[in-house]
């Protein structure tokens, strides 16, 4: 180079644009709808993440489903306004329920990733064939929806559903599942809960549940606004019984080692499985 001349480099066009985002006010319109489209979908994102992570040591205090209920309480001509919940960790409560709510709900809940896929395809036939409507729902796909979502059936609710149990089942794990479950759970309504629902129908705690009472408690589960201890009808009655013989099975231990689990849940099918399985049903 020669001497005296200058060694500044040469500008190319852009060049004296700073890096990063470009300002919003220099953005076209559909600039700015991508990005708030990205901001947003990043938001949610991290959103449901802090909920999982703070749910992992934070016990609910309210779920969607409870604040669902006190408005139906309060607008529906002659029901009753009630709410009974009384949260306690899960050594506070006995393992009769914890045993007969696996053995009613969800067999392989301790073996089993999040999705039971052979009641899904079980539940996808039933339905297809129109005999009844079943959701296949295993307790993780229960916490989840009670835990973070409304009521209601669609297909974008049961997409999030999907992803919570994905979320709790990583970072929660199996005991922290059973804890917010039993503690979030409708007995009746108004009542959530396995210690509120033992006071409420038994008068005394959960910790004390026998096993015909804990199977009485899981045969609510599926209607409870239609059937639990207090209005016994004859198929409510048989449920129960039918509960009660799972007890034979042995006990649930729901701090069971994972290599223990291995053995059940290395060859379970996945969502993915299910969603190839449906597309090749006709």
């Amino acid at each position: 180079m020669a001497k005296g001349k200058s060694s500044k480099p040469i500008k190319t066009k852009g060049s004296s644009r700073k890096a990063g985002l470009i300002p919003w006010r220099q953005l076209g319109f559909f600039g700015k709808v991508w990005r708030v489209l990205w901001v947003g979908v990043v938001g949610l994102w991290l959103f449901t993440v802090l909920q999982v992570l703070l749910g992992w040591f934070i016990n609910p205090p309210l779920t969607p489903l409870m604040v669902q209920r006190f408005n139906q309480q309060l607008f529906e001509k002659g029901r009753e306004v009630r709410f009974e919940r009384d949260y306690v960790p899960l050594d506070s409560i006995s393992n009769n329920l914890i045993t007969a709510v696996v053995y009613a709900e969800d067999g392989l809940f301790m073996y089993h990733h999040g999705f039971d896929v052979k009641q899904l395809k079980q539940a996808y036939r039933e339905n297809k064939s129109g005999r009844r409507f079943r959701g296949g729902s295993t307790i993780s796909n229960q916490t989840a929806k009670n835990a973070f979502l409304p009521h209601s059936r669609n297909m974008v609710r049961k997409a999030f559903e999907a992803y919570y149990t994905v979320m709790i089942e990583a970072v929660w794990g199996k005991r922290r599942i059973m804890e917010v479950y039993l503690n979030i759970i409708e007995f009746g309504d108004g009542i959530y809960g396995a210690e509120a629902a033992s006071q409420h129908y038994f008068g005394h705690s959960a910790k004390r549940l026998s096993q015909t009472e804990a199977a009485q408690l899981a045969a609510t589960l599926p209607a409870p606004l239609k059937r639990n201890p207090a209005h016994q009808s004859p198929f409510y009655k048989k449920q129960v019984s039918a509960i009660k013989q799972r007890f034979s099975w042995g006990a649930v231990n729901v701090d069971m080692p994972k290599d223990k689990r291995k053995a059940k849940s290395k060859d379970r099918e996945t969502l993915l499985d299910f969603y190839i399985w449906t597309k090749r049903q006709k």
